[in-house]
């Protein structure tokens, strides 16, 4: 398992692109509408920057109207999201998704509960 992305939660994905591209010379790799976001990913070399913009209602725009723009969430790549998933919940640790479900990019994710984590949602992406 490696790191693969933080997920930025922001009210305007392309402003934020364009921004990090100015600062930190980060080039946008993909973009996609996916599940009610405009989903922007940032190439950082050894992993991406995803931003997060919802479109309609839902986790996104719940997350920003509660606590405003920052990190949303920190993803760890794997070469089998089912078998992170167990070994989580061997630990006792609570998990979002009992199973790995469609994700950006094509990908399986699944989430692990930040109440057992410190506070921190993680995402495992299975590429």
């Amino acid at each position: 398992m490696h790191f693969d992305h933080a997920g930025i939660a922001t009210t305007d994905a392309r402003e934020l692109a364009e921004l990090y591209g100015d600062l930190f010379g980060l080039e946008t790799v993909h973009e996609e509408e996916f599940d009610g976001m405009l989903l922007v990913f940032l190439d950082c070399g050894d992993g991406y920057v995803e931003l997060l913009e919802p479109l309609e209602d839902g986790p996104i725009a719940q997350y920003l109207e509660r606590r405003g723009q920052g990190i949303h969430h920190l993803a760890f790549a794997t070469d089998d999201a089912d078998r992170a998933l167990e070994r989580v919940r061997n630990r006792g640790v609570r998990t979002i998704d009992d199973e790995p479900r469609p994700g950006a990019w094509g990908h399986s994710v699944a989430f692990v509960h930040p109440a057992d984590t410190g506070g921190v949602l993680f995402e495992f992406v299975e590429h």
